[in-house]
């Protein structure tokens, strides 16, 4: 009835950052429902178990919670009537379980017991993102292992820092690499240090209808039921069960973790979960931004890898588009409103159980985690491919020329003018003569001002030369001024502070505790 719906599906044509078939294995519909009859099947493993439903229930709703019986797009279409496709797939899996309990076990009365709607959709969609998070985490760890190497490997690559878009300082490919490393391993543990957890609170979050069937209400007339402690009457029993007991099995069963009471209208969980989700494609994002810049053909330090069909344009047959860090970039500007949105119906969970607020969270916090595995399959991608072009870095580094080293000349040569005298003339701002007044500060920052007014290409030559005339050779030698203008003097901690952020993550630089053992100075995590 429901086939050609199938036809005018969502295959991702507007969304190519996540348009894989394995994040719509791991996030699309069938997945999520994958994943209610998961939560369905446990449950009723669970009544089993503990002899709250005829014995040999398990097996028989495990059997009729494969998700190829059923037509998805009906119970999407049939979730309207409901408000959830909750309410639609027990229709159909009760009718399942009837059809296959050929030995009359009454398997059904074990089917959603107890539970409620949100019980079952909120434990789902945290099964759901535990898997999803388990190969992003998978994704996350190659990249890092990437990028990791590259800032070993260029420790010593000169390349220049910008600030507000201009050039800075002499800088190191391989700090940035680790800065890039540092931001994507913090967001992986911060994702991986989440407790995803169970729910199961009932109608209205009480518990009173668990209450009910661990006090040893009997469910129907049928055999096979125990008193609730989960043993055979007459053996030697423990306290009976509690409806706490039954949720703390359910997290097992499904993974996931127990809680010490249900959180209907409590979202911190979701909230969190969307929040690392985000922190993910910020700091890939932030890495796609800076590759987008460096590769750009008048910079050109770093290409994408290369690949057949990939950055190819419909018009201009020359265009190698950086396709990956534009993907990438795409989920890092949506994710932010996503995240916003699961905040916003935390705000807004009235009541016990809420009005429109809970089903807000459902395509967010799934698209969150469309977007974030679509952009770390990207990034791995690009990260294990990335080019280097060192030569092209110290291009741009000597385009600033000297003046790059202003900041250097101003600590070592200021103090040397402003406490010196020669030839009979205070040179610390007390004297006659030209700059008299002056701090030694002053006096280099007017060179500075000085040499700005030249055309960029004699600012070079003009900055050495003004320095030069005013610093004298008897406070700063030539070979020493030369010093002070080489780049490579003046990367302060950059090799140590890569060293130690590598240090703070071992499990994701691929070698897992050897860098660990390097780090002598105490580097934490941030």
């Amino acid at each position: 009835m429901h086939g050609d719906l199938g036809l005018h599906g969502d295959f991702g044509l507007l969304s190519p950052v996540s348009a894989s078939p394995h994040v719509a294995a791991l996030t699309g519909d069938r997945a999520v429902l994958g994943a209610i009859l998961k939560v369905e099947a446990a449950w009723a493993a669970v009544l089993d178990e503990a002899g709250l439903a005829p014995a040999g229930s398990a097996a028989v709703v495990a059997a009729a919670a494969d998700v190829q019986r059923y037509d998805v797009a009906g119970i999407a279409v049939r979730a309207q009537g409901g408000g959830n496709p909750v309410i639609p797939l027990l229709a159909d899996l009760r009718e399942q379980v009837r059809n296959l309990d050929t030995a009359g076990l009454g398997a059904v009365q074990a089917i959603h017991t107890s539970l409620t709607s949100q019980d079952v959709l909120d434990s789902a969609l945290m099964v759901l993102a535990a898997g999803a998070i388990r190969e992003l985490l998978a994704e996350l760890r190659t990249a890092t292992a990437a990028l990791a190497g590259l800032a070993e490997a260029h420790a010593h690559t000169l390349c220049v820092a910008r600030s507000l878009t201009q050039h800075s300082l002499p800088y190191t490919f391989g700090l940035r690499a680790a800065q890039w490393f540092s931001g994507l391993a913090a967001a992986a543990s911060r994702l991986e240090a989440l407790e995803l957890p169970v729910q199961t609170g009932g109608a209205a979050g009480t518990l009173a209808s668990g209450t009910v069937l661990t006090d040893g209400a009997v469910l129907t007339d049928g055999a096979g039921l125990t008193d609730g402690t989960g043993l055979t009457p007459g053996a030697l029993t423990p306290e009976p069960l509690s409806p706490f007991d039954l949720a703390d099995r359910l997290a097992a069963r499904l993974g996931l973790a127990p809680v010490p009471a249900p959180w209907h209208t409590n979202r911190l969980a979701v909230t969190a979960l969307g929040d690392a989700l985000a922190a993910v494609t910020d700091a890939a994002g932030k890495m796609a931004a800076d590759v987008l810049f460096l590769s750009r053909p008048e910079v050109a330090e770093i290409a994408e890898p290369r690949a057949a069909g990939r950055g190819v344009s419909s018009a201009m047959p020359q265009k190698q588009n950086p396709v990956l860090s534009v993907l990438i970039r795409s989920a890092a500007l949506q994710a932010p409103a996503l995240a916003a949105q699961l905040h916003l119906a935390a705000a807004n969970f009235n009541d016990e159980r809420p009005d429109g607020a809970w089903h807000s969270e459902w395509a967010a916090l799934r698209q969150l985690l469309r977007l974030a595995l679509g952009a770390a399959g990207q990034l791995r991608e690009l990260a294990e491919g990335m080019a280097v072009f060192p030569g092209t870095m110290r291009r741009n580094l000597g385009l600033g020329g000297p003046l790059l080293l202003s900041e250097a000349v101003n600590a070592a040569v200021a103090p040397l003018l402003d406490g010196a005298v020669l030839n009979g003339r205070a040179l610390d701002g007390r004297g006659a003569g030209t700059g008299a007044g002056r701090t030694g500060k002053q006096r280099l920052q007017a060179v500075v001002d000085e040499t700005l007014r030249a055309p960029a290409a004699d600012q070079a030559d003009t900055y050495r030369a003004l320095l030069r005339a005013a610093v004298p050779e008897e406070l700063l030698t030539d070979a020493r001024l030369e010093e002070l203008l080489n780049p490579a003097n003046y990367l302060g901690q950059s090799v140590e502070i890569s060293r130690r952020i590598l240090a703070a993550y071992p499990e994701y630089t691929g070698q897992a505790g050897a860098i660990a053992h390097q780090l002598q100075n105490g580097a934490s995590r941030g």
